[in-house]
């Protein structure tokens, strides 16, 4: 009787020790592009942090291309069910702006470089905003099918050229970049696009020369449709992320090619929401996963710059490739010749005007 009482009570005393490292777990969900993307950094951050610790669980959540929208509601309605989402520059800068992203110190939250050099100094001038922690820099650029064009594509202006290269293509389906590399291609001096973009005959224009390709156009949404339309075939030539076109080109060995010209440098990275009900196990997280060393760790996995300086030497190879991965960056000086540094103060004034025009032209 007394055997069967003490091994009741241990049984007990085990469940309550399930039951209160079960309580005790805390799912973090971590916004996200989805794709090869998100696949690098569940390689280089969240699996290991989850390994090393039990408590944590990250939840992906490949609403990125939302962000700003589902923000906004989130915060009208006072339910704030995200952690830490993945932007570029010009969306943290109007996420800060409008009081939905926190803000923080850059040497309180993050950690130093290996040499003790504070992160301020390590992110430099990629600290773009009070709220934004830079991970890469990468580019938007365009792809093409190798053995779908009778000679090689050498200008973004080439997109526009149906003549010569007949067959459909893939933009995103927002102006960003589009109105840029319409303007250029319309005879706009690349050194005056954001001043011709401040007027509404610059955006006419832009939109104007859109319209010469425009019922040739298959619109995406994710970075991850351009590769697969390359890939099936449905496109001869594509704009997306520079990292997903290594993807498709080099993991799944497509007959496709980078057309480097003209690629617009950005950068991406984490903003914390005004509102997370984690805010000290993301803290944690965070400073984890954007120090030194696993910033150069996401680079083994896909083709973007890691945003510190001291993260750069530690670039080497793809992680099951092989492939000595610096001559794959957006930054290398073969593949930056001609290049536009993406304008985030002027996308952060002047994106929701531009963006009611660009919608309202798709639907004419």
């Amino acid at each position: 009787m007394k055997l069967s009482t003490k091994f009741g009570v241990s049984v007990a005393a085990g469940l309550l020790a399930a039951a209160s490292v079960a309580y005790a777990a805390t799912d973090l969900v971590v916004v996200s592009w989805g794709g090869a993307y998100s696949s690098s950094q569940q390689n280089a951050y969240h699996a290991p942090y989850m390994k090393m610790n039990a408590g944590i669980n990250i939840i992906n959540d490949d609403s990125s291309n939302e962000a700003v929208a589902k923000l906004r509601a989130m915060n009208e309605v006072g339910n704030m069910t995200w952690d830490l989402v993945d932007v570029v520059a010009a969306d943290a800068i109007r996420l800060c702006d409008e009081g939905l992203a926190m803000e923080f110190d850059p040497d309180e939250l993050l950690a130093p470089a290996p040499d003790g050099t504070p992160a301020s100094e390590d992110f430099g001038d990629l600290l773009v905003s009070e709220c934004f922690i830079p991970q890469i820099v990468y580019s938007t650029t365009f792809g093409y099918r190798t053995d779908m064009v009778k000679s090689t594509p050498t200008s973004v202006c080439d997109v526009f050229d149906l003549k010569k290269f007949p067959g459909k293509r893939s933009l995103e389906k927002n102006p960003i970049n589009n109105v840029e590399w319409a303007l250029i291609c319309d005879g706009v001096d690349p050194g005056k696009v954001y001043e011709m973009l401040a007027t509404d005959e610059g955006v006419n224009r832009a939109l104007k020369k859109l319209g010469t390709i425009k019922d040739q156009v298959i619109w995406w949404t994710k970075g991850a449709q351009t590769p697969q339309l390359l890939a099936d075939g449905e496109v001869v030539m594509g704009s997306t992320y520079n990292g997903r076109l290594f993807s498709v080109i080099e993991e799944e060995k497509q007959p496709i090619a980078m057309l480097w010209d003209w690629q617009v440098f950005d950068l991406d990275g984490w903003i914390i929401p005004k509102g997370t009900k984690n805010l000290e196990e993301v803290k944690t997280f965070v400073r984890w996963a954007t120090d030194t060393q696993r910033l150069a760790d996401q680079a083994k996995y896909i083709s973007y710059g890691p945003a510190r300086k001291s993260s750069a030497p530690l670039v080497g190879k793809h992680a099951t490739l092989g492939i000595d991965m610096a001559p794959h960056m957006p930054t290398d000086p073969k593949n930056a010749k001609t290049t536009l540094l993406y304008n985030y103060e002027f996308w952060a004034d002047y994106r929701d005007d531009i963006d009611a025009k660009f919608q309202a032209w798709l639907i004419r």
